[in-house]
């Protein structure tokens, strides 16, 4: 009886603090000592004053101190924190040799977080996450953990039991995914969420602690969000390897960009009317210490993947300014020159104001830039941070270059949207254009959509005297390919430059030696 009164007391005193963390509270101090002066007078009044402050910090301290299994908190603003769920963690695995109940953790990750965010901005994503966590709550038990985690995912953590397996956490996944798919309503728009789920049963964790478990969850939930949208993953102890090499891939791509490793490599771009150099395009290229010159292919994926596409993007603008300043040091008027910019640079609402400083400081003007986009970034995003991005970067001066254009299928609407000036035909149209009539056909088709638009043209991937003659005759403007030049570190292309202005006759002659 007493220990049952004991308990009660317990969950009173954690309900009372948990809402008196709450910030939205200190709204009613002043009304409260306002309050207690009216009825008690100044003894009240000191009372109230000196004892509301303390109350408040003694349930902060009190909130989590003495995790026993059995604690759900709702919303955001109460929602457990990592810290928090780790203590429960540890109390359930400390006790677990007596007790012979264990536990399960789950890692919650949102898929289409990123695309949430572009099309309908930060404070949508806060009231998805709420939602999202009322329906987790929902559908766990009385004892269960939800825990806030950084970066908009959530950790779970089921109460004490005997019986934990496999089947059962799959189950238990499943159920949490359901909760969280049902279509949100957001501003009289349907928004759909998908989540993938890691988890970790608590004797398979790689240490009997608390963060050991959530660590292996985290680990699991990775795992299967690069599976693909809607994957659910068990921990297994391999995986902690993979991450290991994830970091230590993340760790060596870094001190590449940092040590001037991985640097722009500049390919040119010529007119097949004047046969004059129109630019250059400035490609990555990783020198490595060991194992030479690595392919793009090779690299460039992991880049993305490891969050490092805005560093890269810093260095290839660096080189490629320091580019454009030498070539005119050393007497060679190049236009421009071209830089592509990932989606991820494009998300930056201060882009254009950081971009304008860049030149400024290199004392270029805008239009001696060329921003290159992808046509799948112009085909697929709604992001309206990215449209006034790429309209911003248009009025300040800068060229858009539409990228690989023919594979992303961007309607003629999106392309007058991106302030496009001129597209870049991919190389799967161009190749053997000179002996195909269907590929004559598809480039032609697209050169008189590009009169009609204002567009200027530039022809990717020419290798062949004939694909370069074809281009000229079908009226596309610019080209660039093996067939001119290959990518060349910066100290080449001053020597490429100065052969081609003393090439006879004024002509554009192709490189024999392709591929």
């Amino acid at each position: 009886m007493h220990q049952s009164v004991s308990s009660w007391i317990l969950k009173g005193f954690r309900w009372i603090a948990g809402h008196l963390r709450r910030p939205e509270w200190l709204v009613f101090l002043p009304a409260a000592t306002l309050g207690a002066f009216w009825i008690g007078g100044e003894g009240w009044l000191l009372i109230v004053a000196m004892g509301a402050p303390i109350l408040f910090a003694m349930a902060g301290a009190f909130r989590f101190s003495d995790l026993p299994p059995g604690v759900l908190l709702q919303g955001l603003n109460g929602m457990a924190l990592r810290a928090d769920i780790v203590r429960y963690m540890d109390h359930v695995l400390g006790a677990a040799p007596t007790t012979g109940r264990n536990t399960i953790c789950f890692v919650v990750q949102f898929d289409n977080d990123e695309k949430l965010t572009d099309i309908h901005g930060r404070s949508a994503q806060t009231e998805i996450l709420e939602r999202c966590a009322e329906r987790l709550c929902g559908v766990l038990r009385e004892g269960d953990v939800v825990a806030r985690l950084e970066g908009g995912g959530f950790a779970i953590a089921l109460s004490a039991a005997r019986r934990i397996d496999i089947e059962m956490a799959v189950q238990i996944a499943a159920r949490l995914q359901a909760a969280v798919a049902a279509p949100i309503s957001l501003n009289a728009i349907r928004v759909y969420v998908s989540s993938s789920i890691g988890f970790c049963i608590g004797p398979r964790a790689p240490e009997q602690t608390g963060r050991s478990l959530l660590d292996a969850a985290q680990i699991a939930a990775d795992a299967a969000r690069r599976h693909g949208a809607g994957s659910i993953r068990g921990f297994q102890p391999d995986m902690a390897r993979h991450r290991a090499d994830r970091e230590a891939n993340r760790d060596e791509l870094l001190n590449a960009l940092e040590d001037g490793q991985i640097v722009a490599y500049f390919q040119p771009q010529v007119s097949t009317d004047s046969a004059e150099i129109t630019g250059f395009e400035a490609l990555a290229r990783w020198n490595h210490p060991d194992r030479g010159l690595i392919a793009p292919s090779a690299f460039l994926p992991q880049i993305d993947e490891l969050g490092l596409s805005d560093r890269l993007g810093e260095v290839m603008m660096r080189n490629a300014l320091t580019a454009l300043k030498s070539w005119e040091k050393a007497g060679h008027k190049i236009a421009s020159v071209a830089v592509n910019f990932s989606k991820s640079e494009l998300r930056d609402p201060l882009l254009s104001e950081r971009l304008k400083w860049t030149l400024d400081r290199f004392d270029l003007s805008p239009d001696r830039l060329t921003i290159e986009i992808l046509e799948t970034v112009v085909a697929e995003t709604d992001n309206d941070v990215i449209v006034r991005n790429v309209a911003a970067l248009a009025a300040l001066g800068c060229r858009i270059d539409l990228d690989d254009f023919g594979t992303g299928h961007a309607s003629i609407t999106s392309i007058r949207r991106f302030a496009v000036g001129r597209i870049k035909i991919d190389r799967s149209f161009v190749a053997r254009v000179n002996e195909d009539r269907e590929q004559q056909k598809m480039v032609a088709a697209i050169l008189s959509m590009a009169h009609q638009l204002g567009l200027e043209t530039l022809a990717e991937g020419v290798e062949t005297a004939g694909e370069q003659s074809m281009l000229a005759d079908l009226g596309c403007a610019h080209v660039q390919g093996f067939g001119i030049a290959r990518p060349m570190p910066f100290d080449e292309t001053l020597v490429w430059i100065a052969a081609f202005h003393a090439r006879p006759g004024g002509t554009l002659q192709m490189n024999r030696k392709g591929r």
